[in-house]
């Protein structure tokens, strides 16, 4: 007959003997909305062309999984400027699904939870809800087996380049972008990332210009964020050529596959996408087309973990390299198990959220030695909670 087992919530507590089965289920989940406020407003190239408004908080949806073995998983997502309500009303409307559920059939989980909320699509805000979900259950995973994320994923390295793109927004004069440069260079960042596509690209050029005059050779990315048409996105990149960039990115709207594969082929200079798309579909047609690169996929955006696992065995038949947008916290596991060139890029905005912090070394960051992702949420994390709902069997 067969006989349930709980394990321990130590996964490191010795071994079970050998034949016997090792199930657990899902007992309680919680999900919470909060707002992290910024120091100041932002903007990049979306603000100056009209098309938003400046960014002033970050609205992110945790999901924290508990199971009957006492171990426990926390899950992330986020929207910038809005939909953080609209995630958090959709994440409480399918928790439930998860519950008496074994945690470790995140697959099945995946399918379930898109199932549970099909009649709103399986991309956009259904699947950035359902991010946080399954963000947690791989973190349960990983520390099931005493593992950092990326050993659980199969590592390749122990540490990936990173670049600063925080201290380059439009909305600060170059004199700051510059002195925001040098800052980051001498703190051990290995890149720098600046925005461009203002309404006049004479302006971006000024800017880019004078930061490359005071980086020298030192690796320099910019983003357009989606502001060129086709005819201005040849012809600036064009002359951004001279600048020896690691990759020019979002230089046309973001769903532009075709064009942004026929910018790929015209230029010398890499090109950069993909932070915007919602779903591993999405990423399939960039793939296809050789549309770039460099892909950047953000797992919170396109559903998870384990979408983004799909994405990268997609961009690696292509030899693609990978940079994955935001949230370095988790994007170094996923980026250190790409056996191609990678990169994360370091934003200190998060780190209020969680009590760790992200270690840099020679221009890299390195992989935590924690199991499953790493972080835990602060304190700060709490009192920034506007809402909270808990289910449970």
């Amino acid at each position: 007959m067969f006989e349930k087992r709980i394990i321990s919530a130590n996964p490191l507590q010795g071994n079970l003997p050998a034949g016997e089965a090792t199930l657990d289920r899902i007992s309680k989940v919680t999900v919470s909305l909060a707002f992290l406020p910024l120091k100041r407003p932002i903007s990049d190239a979306k603000v100056l062309t009209g098309r938003q408004k400046p960014l002033t908080e970050v609205a992110f949806v945790f999901a924290e999984i508990e199971s009957e073995g006492g171990l426990h998983g926390l899950g992330v997502t986020y929207s910038k400027r809005a939909g953080g309500p609209g995630l958090y009303a959709h994440a409480k409307e399918i928790a439930g699904n998860l519950i008496g559920e074994d945690p470790n059939d995140i697959a099945r989980l995946w399918t379930k939870l898109v199932w549970a909320g099909a009649s709103v699509g399986r991309s956009g805000l259904a699947t950035q809800a359902m991010a946080a979900f399954d963000i947690g259950l791989w973190d349960m995973k990983a520390k099931r087996a005493g593992l950092p994320l990326a050993k659980l994923i199969g590592a390749h390295k122990d540490s990936v380049r990173t670049y600063n793109t925080s201290g380059g927004f439009l909305s600060s004069p170059i004199e700051e972008v510059l002195e925001n440069c040098a800052a980051s260079v001498a703190d051990g960042i290995g890149g720098i990332k600046i925005k461009v596509g203002q309404p006049d690209p004479m302006a971006d050029l000024r800017r880019l210009e004078a930061v490359r005059n005071q980086l020298g050779d030192f690796p320099l990315m910019v983003d357009a964020n989606q502001q060129w048409d086709r005819p201005t996105a040849f012809r600036i990149c064009r002359i951004m050529e001279q600048f020896n960039l690691v990759w020019i990115e979002e230089p046309l709207d973001a769903y532009d596959a075709v064009g942004h594969a026929q910018l790929a082929a015209a230029m010398d200079t890499p090109i950069a996408s993909g932070e915007m798309l919602a779903s591993a579909g999405e990423h399939l047609e960039l793939i296809r087309l050789d549309s770039v690169d460099f892909i950047q996929p953000d797992a919170p955006r396109v559903g998870g973990i384990t979408q983004f696992l799909k994405i990268m065995t997609m961009a690696e038949q292509k030899h693609m390299k990978l940079a994955p947008h935001f949230f370095m916290e988790l994007h170094v596991h996923l980026a250190a198990a790409y056996p191609h060139d990678s990169w994360v890029e370091h934003f200190d905005w998060l780190e209020p959220l969680f009590n760790e912090r992200m270690e840099k070394r020679d221009g890299r960051m390195i992989v935590p030695a924690r199991p499953g992702i790493g972080i835990s949420l602060s304190d700060q994390a709490r009192a920034w909670t506007v809402a909270t709902e808990t289910v449970t069997k």
